[in-house]
């Protein structure tokens, strides 16, 4: 079986790196390894949602599924201080190493664990939930995601996901006009949208 990013426990062979990078205007340093999603660099589509999301006018923490290493959940954390932020992954190399970089860059306001899809995720108070989905993981488990962030936000909470247009955005925009009462396109570049859907 081959491995991918979404596997739980990735047999890649281990290649630590380390880098530093810039998000909402905060420098951030890294550690990342093999067998997790782009490990060289954060990638546009993440770095999009990074910059789109506005917050939260409602009370509630916030969740970053699929959080990988932890750019999107810590650049929220730093951004909106008073919030807590929740990191959940189902690879396991990629919870460590988003602890370690919460750590490393002294953000305190995060808690991460293991989780796959929203499985393991017992709050059900979110003010906002960012996923960047698997796309390879395939349609199926991606629309699991969003049913089950419906389910976990609060009344006036939002789900904001980045998608390609070309890995699926009319179908993610179809089912989430499907779960959500309000959905919109906050940004689009380079063929990515990020959609904001808001649980009315």
């Amino acid at each position: 079986m081959s491995q991918h990013y979404y596997s739980k426990n990735p047999q890649t062979k281990s290649n630590p790196r380390e880098w530093t990078y810039t998000l909402r205007g905060e420098k951030f340093h890294f550690h990342t390894d093999a067998g997790v999603f782009s490990k060289g660099e954060v990638d546009f589509g993440s770095r999009l949602l990074i910059e789109a999301f506005q917050g939260s006018e409602v009370d509630g923490p916030v969740l970053d599924v699929g959080c990988g290493y932890g750019p999107i959940g810590m650049a929220v954390a730093k951004a909106f201080p008073q919030k807590k932020v929740h990191m959940v992954d189902v690879n396991t190399r990629a919870i460590e190493l988003a602890k370690k970089n919460a750590d490393k860059n002294g953000i305190q306001n995060v808690m991460v664990y293991e989780s796959d899809g929203l499985a393991s995720v017992e709050a059900s108070d979110f003010s906002a939930i960012l996923t960047n989905p698997p796309i390879r993981a395939g349609k199926e488990t991606i629309f699991r995601f969003y049913e089950e962030a419906c389910e976990k936000l609060v009344a006036g909470g939002s789900l904001w996901v980045v998608i390609q247009k070309k890995q699926g955005a009319p179908s993610t925009q179809e089912k989430l006009e499907e779960l959500f009462g309000e959905v919109r396109v906050a940004d689009k570049k380079k063929g990515y949208f990020i959609f904001e859907a808001r649980k009315v």
